[in-house]
């Protein structure tokens, strides 16, 4: 059994680290789409639009339904073969697109279900001000849901940093592709994974502390 070269590991640290900042940008971009578009899926399925409705569930069961490395395939390889205007689309773009819709299927049952568990008294009292459901959906149940899915939301943010690794499966050298890149050249497997793992260990161990945070000050504001 041979010994560990640390000195290579130390070496790699600083190769990897800087491709950190293209995974966070890549997952941060991924989150933000997908907040939006999973508060709209969330809204719809309360409220139900006759037809509309039907496709939502459709777009959900499909995306959480297959797997994310079969999604960046097909908007990477498979949909430039049909629609001939994204023939140019790159690796980042694709991974994007795939991290944003296959997590947005996630956080809209979600949200749905910290609407759903607003108290029944909040919606009567803001239908009996006059507010419509648009207004009482922003001004007060979608605020008190917040609170409720925030933890969960970041739990998906943690979740979407890990599946930018994939992302080196389409040709982008994020942290996984560097090391990939950096392995082979190398041929020390054993080192290099070790690092990226520890590197996004310490990641996903900051937001976790981010996260308890967030959980302590949003539960001291409702513990009044």
């Amino acid at each position: 059994m041979r010994a560990l070269d640390l000195e290579y590991m130390l070496g790699l640290v600083p190769v990897i680290l800087g491709y950190v900042p293209l995974t966070l940008a890549m997952a941060s971009v991924s989150m933000v789409l997908a907040l939006i578009i999973a508060s709209l899926l969330a809204v719809e399925r309360v409220v139900r639009i006759p037809v509309l409705d039907r496709l939502v569930v459709l777009f959900i069961s499909f995306f959480r339904g297959t797997p994310l490395l079969v999604q960046l395939f097909l908007f990477y390889y498979g949909l430039p073969q049909v629609f001939s205007v994204l023939t140019q689309i790159n690796g980042v773009t694709a991974a994007i697109m795939g991290l944003t819709l296959h997590f947005s299927a996630y956080m809209a049952e979600s949200i749905r279900a910290a609407i759903v568990g607003v108290d029944r008294s909040q919606w009567e009292a803001s239908q009996a001000v006059g507010m419509t459901q648009i207004q009482m959906m922003r001004r007060i149940i979608l605020p008190q849901a917040a609170r409720v899915a925030a933890p969960t939301l970041v739990n998906y943010f943690i979740d979407m940093i890990k599946g930018t690794s994939l992302a080196f499966t389409l040709g982008v050298t994020e942290m996984m592709g560097a090391t990939q890149k950096e392995a082979a050249g190398s041929f020390l497997y054993f080192e290099a994974f070790v690092v990226v793992a520890i590197l996004y260990w310490i990641i996903v161990e900051a937001l976790s502390f981010v996260q308890r945070l967030l959980e302590e000050r949003l539960n001291r504001a409702y513990a009044r």
